[in-house]
């Protein structure tokens, strides 16, 4: 569905009274909210609300909900764990789970929740060392300062430091955490409830998930981590028109982008990921189609190219929106003007959106080659271990500041936590993944193509790809401990045949990274600075920065909207679940649902909406009151959220989440999970045998 959206981001001045933005805590427009809302969070307030969120994995959110180290996240973002910990003998992702002791409680193989500690702004220093710098000796101080200021922060293997790029460029953060490697999962509900209504329902409001997971985070100890601050447990959850709060980790927004670079995504980057992610969604739904194990083992990553797919034909639609891109073209003109009026800042700023314009021209040109030798050309999780394996050894033995970025001394623990993972690896499903991406590659490249010959020789992708799974032995954490510390000498003495591929095509895919960074990337960072330091002589500084994967708080309320005019209230019950229960996936409610029903409260709040500003990486997220107290759980946005990349509609944009008393009522009545309920809400269970374990 089109429309037009007149957004205050889109010319670069502050947004009046919508509750648009994803605002860094250090940053927040309390004023603001009091404004419209007659609250004003204090610096205490963040601090905690801060303090009580947590990152998830590589790319959801989550928050502790106890002072015993219990998260709450969404089922789709710990799908990894349930699936790792999984069996074709006991299905946890179908069956679901519940510890009914913490001794039951099962360590993820690899996972990693972090605390949001401290925030330091370098922006200083940055501007410093890297003043007057272009190309090359840009791109190499400002990564020589990223990892000089990431390893003086990272003093124990429990921190972890990343400096944080904002205003695309025009700030500088570093971001310190606190890390937790073990963790456990204490409850999952069944795939048919987290995920009722599958893709059909995806980005779509009315809905009714129960999409939440609970871990445990644990100290070296062995003993569940002590947390000071956690998100209590509202007596009554959301209620229509309540202020809300949501503190996540929002992937990445590109609001701030230049026209150019907006061009370029509309023409070529998000098409041709279309097409791509179109085939390997069919490619993997035909090896669901081989059997009930081939289903299990592939099912989370049928879910993740559904869930993106839907994602980028929404940004796509957009970006396609004729009176949508006149609006940014608009802006963007009205800031050029103004800079050109004014000599002193046409001589310093004048020229980076042309500058910009031509990196992106640069980056047509070689992007096919990119994609193929340092992109997603050769995929598969066993050639993504041989590739660290290879550059690692290349890499350590440099000195910190000349690494590739991921190798640096800050970077270490991280890197051996991820080398040292015991999930499991599929050998099938390995030799799919990479028959695919060799197929595109040599359709991408042409079958002439001098890297094509150097990987594939006379092989076809499907044979090469069989040789080569079968000819590695990395699914075994213990091998690539031994090649990993082995250095370079055991890396060239290694027969394993994926690390031969890896250092094959090595050479080949550094030279083309080379050229990205300096030709490209250092050229849009360095000119992204000067459009960002522009904005903000023209209009201030009291801005947002667009989304990059770090916490941030926004702020809204509960709230329907109108759709093809009609209201969509922003309420659904647990009543109507059953309505839409029709025996058949995806809209096939589990039997613990359907065995509960009479017992459970018809019109107790299922699923709700806000006018909270999200995007891809909030999953997981807590929505919380202005009490700091759990009101609901973020799991996805409506589809008229899904161009929120791009800019803000307060009118229609809307986060979606599990209503807190959704959450208790499950618990309580459906899964008999009273030992995560005494948590949640201490005092407010009686003593009862639980009931048995999933």
């Amino acid at each position: 569905m089109k429309r037009l959206l007149i957004l205050a981001s889109l010319i670069g001045a502050a947004p009046a009274l919508a509750d648009e933005g994803m605002w860094t805590y250090n940053n927040f427009p309390a004023a603001k909210v009091k404004e419209k809302y007659g609250f004003e969070p204090s610096q205490a307030w963040l601090d905690k609300v801060r303090l009580s969120s947590a990152k998830f994995g590589g790319g959801c959110s989550a928050s502790f909900v106890s002072p015993n180290g219990l998260v709450m996240t969404n089922h789709h973002c710990a799908r990894g764990c349930i699936q790792q910990l999984s069996t074709a003998q006991k299905d946890l992702i179908a069956n679901g789970f519940y510890a009914q002791t913490q001794a039951q409680e099962l360590q993820c193989p690899a996972l990693e929740v972090s605390q949001l500690v401290e925030i330091t702004d370098v922006t200083a220093q940055f501007n410093t060392a890297t003043k007057g710098l272009t190309g090359k000796q840009y791109a190499d101080t400002l990564r020589a300062e990223m990892a000089k200021l990431e390893k003086a922060c990272a003093t124990s293997d429990d921190i972890r430091c990343n400096v944080v790029t904002l205003y695309q460029g025009g700030r500088y953060n570093l971001y310190k955490y606190n890390r937790f490697q073990d963790v456990r999962l204490v409850f999952a509900p069944e795939h048919a409830s987290a995920a009722f209504g599958g893709d059909p329902d995806n980005f779509e409001f009315p809905r009714y998930d129960l999409d939440v997971t609970f871990v445990r985070v644990y100290g070296k100890d062995g003993k569940p981590a002590k947390i000071d601050n956690y998100f209590k447990w509202s007596a009554q959850g959301a209620k229509e028109g309540e202020l809300t709060f949501i503190p996540g980790h929002p992937g990445r927004t590109s609001r701030g982008l230049t026209v150019a670079q907006l061009e370029y995504l509309r023409d070529v980057s998000l098409p041709k990921t279309l097409f791509r992610q179109s085939e390997f969604r069919g490619m993997t739904t035909e090896f669901q189609n081989r059997g009930p194990e081939q289903k299990r083992i592939s099912s989370n990553q049928l879910l993740m190219v559904e869930n993106s797919l839907k994602a980028n034909k929404g940004k796509l639609e957009q970006l396609s929106d004729k009176n949508f891109f006149a609006q940014k073209v608009a802006a963007e003109q009205e800031l050029r003007q103004k800079v050109n009026a004014d000599p002193k800042l046409k001589a310093k700023y004048g020229a980076a959106w042309d500058e910009i314009a031509r990196a992106q021209n640069a980056y047509r040109d070689i992007r096919e080659e990119f994609e193929a030798m340092e992109g997603s050309g050769i995929s598969g999780q066993l050639f993504a271990f041989a590739r660290t394996l290879v550059r690692a050894a290349e890499e350590l033995p440099k000195p910190d500041s000349e690494r590739l970025r991921g190798f640096n001394d800050a970077s270490l623990t991280a890197l051996k936590t991820q080398l040292a993972s015991k999930a499991p690896l599929y050998p099938e499903l390995e030799i799919a993944n990479l028959t695919f991406s060799l197929t595109k590659m040599r359709e991408e490249l042409g079958p002439d193509h001098p890297f094509v010959k150097k990987v594939l020789g006379k092989e076809s992708p499907r044979a090469l790809a069989t040789r080569l799974v079968k000819g590695s032995k990395l699914a075994d954490p213990k091998v690539r401990e031994a090649l990993f510390t082995g250095g370079k000498k055991a890396i060239d003495a290694s027969t394993d045949a994926m690390i031969r591929l890896a250092a094959l095509v090595d050479p080949d895919a550094r030279a083309i990274r080379k050229k990205y960074e300096e030709e490209v990337e250092a050229v849009i960072r360095k000119n992204s600075e000067l459009v960002a330091q522009a904005r903000f002589d023209l209009y201030g500084t009291d801005l947002y920065p667009d989304a990059t994967g770090t916490l941030r708080l926004s702020y809204g309320s509960v709230k329907g909207y109108m759709e093809d005019g009609k209201k969509v209230e922003p309420f659904t019950t647990m009543g109507a679940t059953f309505d839409r229960h029709t025996g058949e996936d995806p809209f096939a409610l589990p039997k613990s649902w359907l065995a509960a029903q009479k017992d459970l409260t018809a019109s107790t709040p299922m699923n709700f909406v806000t006018t909270n500003d999200i995007i891809g990486g909030n999953s997981g997220s807590p929505i919380i009151s202005k009490d700091a107290e759990i009101v609901g759980l973020v799991f996805d946005g409506n589809r008229q959220s899904l161009g929120g990349e791009y800019g803000y509609d307060e009118t229609a944009n809307r986060a979606i989440g599990v209503h807190s008393e959704a959450l208790v009522e499950s618990l309580k009545k459906i899964y008999k999970a009273d030992r995560i309920l005494e948590e949640l809400r201490p005092g407010s269970t009686p003593t009862v045998k639980s009931a048995p374990g999933r």
